[in-house]
């Protein structure tokens, strides 16, 4: 175990540390002071002494990662970055939670150089670093599987700091025990046992025995107690061995329980929840500063020879960023090929080959979406390497499974249903649904891997937190959603989505992707894996669905589009005969089949009616007028709209003429067919509503 090397000025930045987060709250008038200034020490211990980075390139892949579960303690992080030399400057403290700043109330991913991840919902933080520990040996495995653990150029660490409210949340427990069951050796938890919230002590409503229960699911469990002799004592020293006691044991995730008195050493404040949501006040402030050894009357002060101390963080990290590239360069050379792939990989691009390599279906046939696209997942993931994920229990209805790969698992948990070994492709992640999508958000974040996760669409509402901060961070996470309408039939209103797909749609950056029939599926597939701007959600159905005939181009006649339209959000999938529509009929999934249906109908009426499908409405308002407007032109008012689910996202392609097909209601327990007709998803009703349409379009 290496010698902690601590100097008297280490204390000093500890302290600067505490009075800067101190100032920073009390200057902006709102904000979390006393987390930032009792975790002060663990912080600077982990930033200074233990993990291995480069402040001047964040991006570096042989780097330690760092994920503050508690992001309400944003400052904990935002002053190790300032004092470490990470691009953040006094002003940018004394410009906390404001307008423009980089130091916004919680870290947020892509805005703050440093922050891996945003963690503002507790809890998310440390689910999704278990992503990350994911990743780092998914990704070992894909480039250099042979090598003695530690002597990788992709071995690492991920550290976390997490608090009550992570360990109080539950997609902490679900996530915490796939850590467990996956022996996550890379994965070290702090968790700052304050005992304290906004309600103040939390044994109102938290008395659990936390070391037990993570004892419970296979975790090197360690406390760490500062409180043990009833006096305060900071021992930086026990920490530091805990730390490298966890980093030595490789076969389990670790947790560090460290016991701290919150605020630490405010003298009327600490130890209550007072100081933990808001600003010490100037009275309590001075009085802090005084203890410590500060001038009262200054704010922001830093010693030169402390930030000089401290910033020799860019030196040591470029020295030990230089040290690495040695082990890497000769990796490199040795594996010419996975240097290739790893090159790609980074760059997010996608191998040659993809369009090629989609699967075909025969017209005519009747295959639901859900297989449609187990078969294109198969059919890529032979091109594409890094293309791993599974489901929520589901694969067998999620059609999630890449053939012949093994589970990502420890072998010693293969069964006789999936055989697997660490490196393996398949992910399983239990019923746990909250933390798969915040797993695969941080195995995106990692690295540039594209994972999936599927479940059935209704249980997507027990992923939103985490498709949320997918969209919010623009990362390409990628949901696979299945059962995506009351034609799951039998299983009744509880598992039938009604609301889901409009909710979906609302939140932005979110793509929601719902195709219409197989080859839809295919092209959708290749559209989002081609896209990494945000995450995506493809809807599939449970039921069979035609495969329609189309042609190469554009819709003429009787002749489809090609589904190469999927890519723009919506195209011209059958056109009027004459090519200039009466109506236009506008629908995703399985119900367009209904609508190429009602147009026959209508044309043996003498009205001519254009089909338009329409799988991603996010991707179609990204197109230019122009093409918009060929798809839904202004001069055709007289629009239907068919999907079963809420009408609401289809109003703005209306007008004042349209009308729509839809379930505004829950469902009920029945063969899908029974359903379709008693709900009236039919045919004869988007006939009907057509002819309203017209005739509310002539006035």
């Amino acid at each position: 175990m290496p010698e902690l090397q601590w100097e008297s000025i280490d204390d000093k930045a500890v302290d600067t540390a505490r009075i800067l987060a101190a100032d920073a709250v009390e200057k902006v008038g709102n904000g979390h002071p006393g987390t930032a200034m009792s975790l002060a020490p663990a912080a600077y211990l982990l930033f200074q002494k233990v993990m291995r980075r480069d402040p001047r390139d964040n991006e570096w892949i042989g780097r330690d990662r760092f994920i503050l579960s508690a992001g309400h303690s944003s400052l904990t992080q935002y002053v190790q970055l300032y004092l470490g030399g990470y691009g953040l400057e006094l002003d940018d403290l004394k410009a906390l939670r404001t307008w423009g700043s980089k130091t916004p109330g919680h870290p947020e991913y892509g805005h703050t150089d440093g922050v891996e991840i945003t963690t503002g919902p507790l809890g998310q933080g440390l689910a999704s670093a278990v992503g990350f520990a994911y990743a780092a040996r998914f990704e070992r495995g894909l480039f250099d599987p042979e090598a003695a653990a530690g002597e990788s150029p992709f071995d690492h660490h991920v550290y976390v700091i997490a608090s009550d409210g992570d360990l109080q949340e539950g997609v902490t427990s679900e996530a915490s025990s796939l850590a467990g069951h996956q022996q996550l050796g890379n994965l070290v938890v702090i968790y700052d046992a304050n005992q304290i919230s906004i309600e103040d002590d939390t044994d109102i409503a938290f008395t659990e025995n936390v070391p037990a229960r993570y004892e419970a699911y296979g975790w090197h469990v360690q406390t760490v107690d500062w409180r043990k002799t009833g006096d305060y004592v900071e021992d930086i020293a026990e920490l530091n061995r805990a730390i490298e006691a966890a980093k030595a044991e490789t076969g389990k995730p670790s947790i560090i329980v460290l016991k701290t008195i919150i605020g630490w050493p405010a003298p009327k404040k600490q130890n209550t929840g007072k100081i933990h949501g808001s600003a010490l006040g100037a009275e309590e402030l001075a009085a802090t500063k005084e203890v410590l050894g500060f001038d009262p009357e200054k704010t922001f002060e830093v010693d030169d020879a402390v930030l000089a101390h401290t910033r020799a963080a860019v030196d040591r990290g470029a020295a030990e960023h230089a040290e690495w590239q040695k082990g890497f360069d000769a990796w490199a050379a040795a594996n010419p090929e996975r240097k290739t792939l790893l090159d790609r990989v980074l760059t997010g691009e996608l191998p040659d080959g993809i369009e090629e390599a989609l699967p075909t279906f025969e017209p005519g046939k009747d295959v639901s979406t859900r297989a449609a696209s187990g078969k294109v997942l198969n059919a890529l993931g032979a091109l594409i390497p890094e293309l791993w994920g599974g489901s929520a229990d589901l694969a067998e209805s999620n059609n999630t499974t890449l053939e012949g790969a093994a589970s990502f698992i420890p072998a010693e948990h293969s069964t006789t249903a999936f055989s697997g070994n660490e490196y393996g492709r398949v992910l399983h992640f239990g019923i746990r649904e909250h933390a798969m999508a915040s797993i695969l958000n941080g195995i995106v974040l990692h690295g540039n891997t594209r994972p999936y996760g599927g479940t059935f669409l209704i249980f997507s509402d027990y992923m939103r937190p985490a498709v949320r901060l997918a969209a919010l961070m623009k990362a390409p996470s990628i949901f696979v959603w299945t059962h995506d309408s009351v034609a799951l039939g039998e299983d009744g209103p509880t598992h039938q989505p009604i609301e889901q797909l409009t909710t979906l749609r609302a939140i932005p950056g979110l793509d929601v992707v719902r195709p219409a029939d197989a080859t839809e599926t295919a092209w959708a597939w290749k559209t989002i894996l081609e896209r990494r701007e945000g995450p995506a959600g493809i809807a599939l159905s449970r039921q069979n669905l035609p495969v329609f005939e189309r042609g190469e181009g554009d819709a003429t006649g009787d002749t489809l589009g090609s589904a190469r339209g999927v890519a723009k959000g919506a195209y011209v999938l059958a056109d009027a005969t004459n090519g200039s529509p009466d109506v236009i009929l506008l629908g995703s999934g399985s119900e367009v089949q209904i609508a190429l249906d009602a147009r026959e109908q209508l044309k043996a009426q003498g009205i001519e009616a254009r089909v338009v499908s329409v799988p991603s409405q996010e991707w179609f308002e990204e197109q230019d007028a122009a093409y918009r407007e060929s798809v839904l032109p202004a001069a055709v008012r007289a629009r239907v709209s068919v999907e079963a689910g809420l009408a609401l996202t289809w109003k703005p392609y209306l007008g004042d003429a349209g009308r729509s097909i839809s379930i505004e209601h829950f469902g009920a327990s029945a063969d899908y067919k029974t359903l379709y007709r008693e709900f009236g998803l039919t045919t004869e009703a988007v006939v009907s509503a057509a002819t309203e349409s017209l005739a509310a379009a002539r006035g």
